[in-house]
């Protein structure tokens, strides 16, 4: 199965915290760190990250042993990650709603796909099933509460979703998705939940809590696939 740390916005505006996030995310037992791309990324922004800092961040992961992937929010953001010819692309929830055509594109572009479904309320999934895309189910609040989870999976194998992306505090839910058959687990990651410079850090896992998570959610796996 794969982990994924959501980093995203969690390195605050200073992009030389990345590489912190990178490696505590690597030495958390993650098989992705992941940014976001086109989202609060004006020139005096929080998430102003350019060509080189991309390259920058790629090198970091490999360096590091850890897969890079970016969440894409806009057509510029999309340009921008083309020319270092990624396996995988994120998308948003946000995206499925305000900019499908985008995702068209990624797709007939050949990339793998992971899929947010937070914000998607119809019955059909929205850009059909193949070996291309990968669905996560998930809740688009931030924090996830509770009593938001009302529609959770009950069992991810026999159903479309490959998997979850978390939003809730701690990392209960996520396990509870592993023990129903989930492939990927995104969590959000920091260094500090008790960051208020963004909201994502009291919802994101820190770097102990996200080995647990991993430790525990690889063991739940096998057991799983044992058919236990």
């Amino acid at each position: 199965m794969k982990f994924i740390a959501e980093c995203g916005l969690n390195h605050n505006g200073n992009h030389d915290l990345t590489y912190e996030l990178i490696r505590q995310a690597s030495f958390s037992g993650a098989d992705v760190a992941k940014f976001q791309l086109g989202w609060r990324d004006g020139k005096d922004e929080i998430n102003n990250i350019q060509p080189d800092r991309i390259d920058s961040i790629i090198n970091h992961c490999n360096y590091m042993e850890i897969d890079p992937l970016f969440t894409i929010v806009t057509d510029e953001a999309f340009k921008m990650i083309e020319p270092f010819k990624m396996e995988y692309i994120k998308i948003a929830s946000r995206t499925v709603i305000e900019n499908p055509d985008l995702i068209k594109k990624v797709l007939d572009s050949g990339y793998k796909t992971i899929i947010s479904l937070g914000m998607w309320k119809g019955d059909e999934l929205p850009f059909g099933t193949d070996d291309q895309i990968d669905y996560l189910w998930c809740v688009s609040k931030y924090p996830c509460l509770p009593t938001d989870l009302n529609f959770f999976p009950k069992d991810f194998i026999s159903n479309s979703y490959s998997g979850y992306s978390d939003h809730t505090l701690g990392i209960e839910t996520a396990i509870l998705a592993i023990s129903r058959g989930a492939q990927i687990i995104e969590k959000h990651f920091t260094l500090d939940k008790s960051d208020t410079t963004i909201k994502d850090h009291a919802l994101s896992a820190s770097p102990e809590e996200f080995r647990s998570m991993v430790q525990i959610g690889k063991e739940m796996n096998k057991l799983v696939n044992l058919g236990i």
